[in-house]
């Protein structure tokens, strides 16, 4: 078996290609453009240059004329930036987790529900809806909060039947992943079989969108996906040597229990933290970090973060296409986003067989 010595682990960590400032260019661009086509299409649509102007006079100092109808300013300040944050939000959280799990697993096929992230969010938003519970003591929803409790909840099982000894083997881990998906999807559709009068919002639910309206959204999930995206970001460099495996990487010195105990939970935050307040939405975190790998290289150092700031761009055009392609009603983001990932990702495939020898 070739060994990899702690000075060679270090030197190859080091030697990645660095492709500079442009991938962070591109991304926040396309990210600005993505954000700004949002909130100038819709039911009213509203010129480029009039949400810039308003974006721009809610800035303190600056003596902006508002020669434009009120009726923009309140649909883009109180209906689309909201849902705009919301849905970049979700992206970002996908598009970060994503590129993690394929990282810690070494598996390009990965995505942020391999775990039972989503089956577990999904059984909790369903119970919520069957049962007729509504509000907080917040006043928010409380289907957020159940599918939140679900999804981790869901995670830890996992997490707690793969775990052999004092040791979590990658392969007993996808396995009982798998077979807790399994189980709690069964559970899932009988909770609906039982309560058929509220089929239809469960389903809804289960095909992801941003129904949730207003900044309360926005706010309660805003501290998770910061601390985790921000967490996976910084664990960039140990990802890195885990891909030499584990074996390996415990001889140039990385604790890797521990170091998968951490990229779980902060996976599992982030991506239980999106499933919460957007439903189910599907190819997001597997197709994007696929798409920057690709273009710019296998060093999570980078591919995290970009990941994120991609998925942000990529959900917000896939949210536009749902409320425009049938206007004015609007279809669940998950089937655009399920209908443009799938055969993208199977001509990615076939498209890019050599780069994917890298795993």
């Amino acid at each position: 078996m070739n060994t990899v010595s702690p000075e060679e682990g270090e030197a190859r960590t080091r030697a990645m290609p660095s492709p500079g400032l442009t991938p962070w260019i591109l991304t926040v661009g396309s990210l600005i453009l993505a954000a700004l086509l949002s909130a100038a299409v819709g039911s009213v649509a509203i010129p480029a240059r009039d949400v810039i102007r308003i974006l721009l006079s809610q800035l303190p100092g600056l003596n902006i004329s508002a020669d434009w109808p009120e009726t923009f300013s309140t649909i883009l300040l109180e209906i689309r930036l909201p849902g705009m944050a919301l849905t970049a939000l979700t992206g970002m959280a996908l598009g970060a987790s994503g590129a993690a799990y394929q990282g810690m697993f070494r598996n390009p096929l990965a995505d942020p529900y391999i775990l039972g992230v989503a089956a577990g969010a999904g059984l909790g938003a369903v119970m919520a809806i069957s049962f007729g519970w509504t509000t907080t003591a917040l006043g928010l929803s409380i289907i957020p909060l159940v599918a939140f409790i679900g999804g981790l909840a869901a995670v830890a099982l996992v997490y707690t039947l793969a775990r052999v000894g004092r040791t979590t083997p990658t392969t007993t881990l996808i396995l009982a992943g798998v077979a807790v998906n399994s189980f709690v999807v069964a559970l899932t559709s009988l909770v609906m079989l039982l309560s058929s009068e509220e089929l239809r919002r469960a389903l809804l639910w289960l095909l992801g969108g941003f129904s949730m309206g207003g900044w309360p959204p926005v706010e309660a999930s805003l501290p998770y996906l910061v601390v985790g995206i921000s967490l996976l970001s910084v664990l960039g460099r140990p990802l890195n040597v885990l891909q030499f495996g584990d074996d390996q990487a415990r001889q140039l010195g990385l604790n890797v229990d521990r170091f998968k105990l951490v990229m779980v939970a902060a996976s599992s935050l982030v991506a239980a933290t999106a499933v919460a307040f957007a439903g189910i939405i599907g190819f997001v975190g597997l197709v994007v970090p696929h798409i920057v790998r690709l273009l710019w290289g296998p060093d999570h150092r980078r591919l995290i973060p970009l990941s994120a700031i991609t998925g942000g761009a990529f959900l917000l055009c896939a949210d536009v296409i749902a409320r425009t392609v049938i206007a004015p009603r609007t279809l669940p983001v998950g089937i655009v986003t399920a209908m443009v990932g799938a055969p993208f990702f199977l001509w990615l495939l076939r498209r890019a067989q050599r780069e994917l020898r890298v795993w």
